[in-house]
């Protein structure tokens, strides 16, 4: 039996239970031979058979054997099934419009079916019939009722809008749902980001990071100490257990040293919290960079005098510091075919498209002419201390001028050389395009920056090193066939080109990048 079963085995801890099977005994008799083993059913993906067998658990594929016994599926009948539980904010809008566009690129037709608040469903049959093939089943709740239902067996997907947590990732490879942040495990479905609100009527324009966490944490209190009026600050915050208002914990008060301030106003949804700043001239808020509705987002500034504002290209290639991907997890078991093929359809150019309708930042690259960076190098110029520092900004516009910037960027984890959740997805973004001849016959320069802390030598060093780093690891993504297509090439310029003040571990971030060049 197991030479001739060898080729149809998966892995055991692949595979999901789609539908509800009552474990009863079948034989699977291969199409070639005599050859056959019997067990009782555990699951049927629609694919793959799952049995308990005199050899153990094994997970074999449908298309090589023939199932005979009562408990056998319907192989014409049957009908996928994902449960996806999580983040509202990702449930109610960005997952239904990517779902509708599955359905349509994959020539469905796709019924929505409200169940209750939080609960619905998408049906999914071939156009033309009323057979159903697949059913998307949704909880959008929070992002921490999302990691509770996958840890409780209770989801195959979790929509979030933070990055797992180490207690969250220890519990889950515990139950055996994998390392659910390795790149394989972690799914980026679109970009957003924390932006500081106000009410139109507030003359504020600009905020720092620092003094937002002293306004979330209690130090300020107070307009005047922005040059405004003798005016109490009101703060609005999302619901302390949803995941964006644990993100702005993480991201924007633990990052600082602070915890959110007793007595704040809590909201339910990101639209009431814009609407209720927007009406209070005196308050402040942070919500998602797609929710900002009509307050008045708050650039993000320092001492050295930078600006930075949320928008699609800053949100894109993370140089806002506070950018905020949506993810998708998904645990280390197989998924039906359809499920499959719908994570696949996130990454195309059509589903980009949808993202972007949706109101959230697409991954599709951009190419951006050195012309068009002007504000980048202007501030440059304007925090240049020493007369080296000259020459190496004008070495460095004479390696770029014939190149454009791609809006795909790499940063890595504070104080490591892994690369950031974001920067991870981008690697496979990257790849992908690669693979799809995007870049056939162009050169692809990965060039290194660093922030101003230490000397200028050690940080071009350390620049080099992070060029070098992304470089391989985008070649070890590509396929062999496809490396001698596309010329990849590495430069660095240390310190040369600064995206915010370094005076914060924020603005350093942002400032340690890999961005990419392409002729």
């Amino acid at each position: 039996m197991k030479p001739v079963f060898a080729g149809l085995l998966a892995a055991p801890f692949l595979f999901l239970d789609v539908e509800a099977l009552s474990a009863e005994h079948v034989t699977l008799r291969s199409r070639v031979g005599s050859l056959e083993v019997s067990g009782m059913l555990l699951g049927f993906d629609g694919n793959y058979y799952r049995v308990d067998t005199q050899y153990g658990e094994l997970t074999v594929d449908g298309s090589g054997v023939l199932c005979e016994g009562q408990g056998c599926p319907s192989l014409t009948e049957f009908v996928a099934e994902v449960s996806i539980s999580g983040s509202g904010n990702i449930g109610e809008v960005l997952m239904p419009a990517l779902v509708e566009g599955f359905a349509t690129h994959s020539g469905m037709k796709a019924e929505h079916i409200k169940i209750d608040e939080t609960h619905f469903e998408y049906v999914l049959s071939m156009a033309g019939t009323d057979t159903p093939v697949g059913r998307f089943r949704f909880r959008a709740t929070t992002t921490d009722e999302g990691f509770a239902d996958l840890l409780a067996g209770e989801a195959d997907l979790v929509m979030a809008v933070r990055e797992i947590r180490k207690r969250e990732l220890a519990l889950a490879a515990e139950v055996g749902l994998g390392q659910l942040d390795d790149v394989n495990r972690s799914h980026v479905l679109a970009l957003d980001a924390l932006t500081a609100i106000v009410s139109p009527k507030n003359s504020i324009s600009a905020i720092s990071v620092l003094d937002l966490a002293r306004i979330l944490g209690g130090e300020i209190d107070n307009w005047r100490d922005f040059g405004g009026p003798d005016a109490p600050i009101s703060i609005h915050m999302h619901d302390d257990h949803t995941g964006i208002a644990q993100a702005i914990e993480d991201r924007i008060l633990r990052e600082a040293g602070y915890s959110m301030i007793e007595g704040v106003t809590r909201h339910a949804t990101s639209m009431a919290l814009a609407q209720a700043v927007t009406q209070d001239q005196w308050s402040i808020g942070v919500v998602s960079y797609s929710d900002i509705g009509s307050s008045k987002p708050l650039a993000l500034t320092g001492p050295c005098g930078f600006e930075l504002r949320a928008n699609r290209l800053t949100i894109k290639t993370e140089d806002y510091p506070l950018t905020a991907p949506l993810f998708l997890y998904i645990p280390a078991r197989r998924l039906p075919k359809l499920a499959r093929d719908f994570l696949s359809y996130t990454r195309s150019a059509s589903a980009q498209i949808i993202k972007r309708r949706a109101g959230f930042v697409d991954q599709a690259p951009e190419e951006i002419d050195l012309n068009e960076q002007g504000d980048r190098f202007a501030n440059a110029v304007r925090v240049l201390e020493a007369e080296g520092d000259l020459a190496a900004l004008k070495q460095m516009v004479e390696k770029l001028a014939p190149l454009q910037r791609l809006s795909t960027s790499f940063r890595f984890e504070a104080g490591s050389t892994r690369l950031d959740a974001q920067s991870r997805s981008n690697v496979q973004q990257l790849a992908h395009a690669i693979k799809a001849g995007a870049y056939d016959g162009r050169q692809l320069m990965f060039v290194g920056f660093s922030d101003g802390e230490g000397p200028a030598e050690g940080n071009l060093k350390i620049s080099h090193r992070r060029a070098q780093i992304v470089k391989n690891v985008v070649e070890a993504a590509v396929s062999a066939a496809d490396l001698p297509k596309v010329l990849m090439s590495t430069a660095s310029f240390g310190e040369v080109l600064p995206m915010a003040c370094d005076d914060t571990s924020w603005g350093r971030q942002v400032n340690r990048r890999v961005e990419v060049w392409v002729q």
